[in-house]
């Protein structure tokens, strides 16, 4: 696979392409997106037919994959 860097080129990500490039399950990928970002369920239904720029992917891998130090 590709370092992120340089997949980063394309403009949008389906929810389908991101929850593969972060390695989650669609579904682990909607509730990463309810804890975080969404303010309702009815907001959260939108996200599948949301896409995604580069800017969320790199977001959302920091949510899915906090460092050490952000955790303590």
């Amino acid at each position: 696979m590709l370092p992120l860097a340089s997949r980063l080129s394309k403009g949008q990500y389906s929810a389908r392409e991101v929850a593969e490039e972060l390695g989650v399950s669609a579904e682990q990928l909607r509730s990463l997106i309810r804890s975080h970002i969404v303010d309702t369920d009815e907001d959260l239904n939108n996200v599948a037919i949301a896409s995604f720029h580069p800017s969320d992917l790199l977001v959302l891998k920091l949510l899915a994959n906090p460092s050490p130090a952000a955790q303590s």
